[in-house]
């Protein structure tokens, strides 16, 4: 049964990479979730538990999924960091049109934010403000076309009580 499963994720990862090119979305939320969130829906735990376990876990699953059309555009398992958040971005990037700047849409993990201007920035030369001195040092820059907004919620006992964006 295991051969077969492996044999069967070859084939759809195959499959993946050929029909997943080129992509045109308008919009991507980016996610991460943790198994023990099941724990709390059933009771077993409580909310400020399982924060505080999430908080050091490294068993983390990452999404890129278009909510219109729920086409899930990348998936990948691993701790809550700047790289996997990076490697998630860079998966997505890879399948996108070259014209396609989807918006992004993200919690308040502020590493999507630094791993969406890596893929998605260029660098900038600012003017001189000044005839004489050192001319400024180039910056990295977001690409006039990217659109990136944040949702946070806050829910207290399972009521949600503020969103920010």
């Amino acid at each position: 049964m295991l051969h077969w499963l492996v044999e069967a994720a070859e084939q759809l990862r195959a499959f993946s990479c050929y029909f997943l090119c080129e992509v045109h979305v308008r919009q991507l939320q980016l996610d991460e979730l943790y198994a023990v969130l099941s724990a709390v829906k059933n009771g077993e735990m409580r909310e400020a538990e399982a924060i505080h376990r999430l908080s050091r876990s490294p068993h983390w699953v990452w999404t890129a999924i278009d909510p219109v059309t729920k086409l899930l555009l990348a998936i990948d398992g691993g701790p809550r960091t700047l790289a996997m958040a990076q490697c998630v971005v860079h998966q997505v990037a890879r399948l996108l049109a070259p014209d396609c700047r989807p918006l992004f849409l993200t919690d308040g993990y502020m590493d999507y934010f630094t791993a969406i201007l890596t893929h998605f920035g260029h660098w900038v030369q600012p003017e001189r403000r000044q005839a004489t001195g050192p001319a400024p040092k180039p910056r990295w820059m977001p690409l006039p076309q990217l659109l990136y907004a944040q949702v946070i919620k806050t829910v207290r006992r399972r009521r949600l009580v503020r969103v920010c964006h």
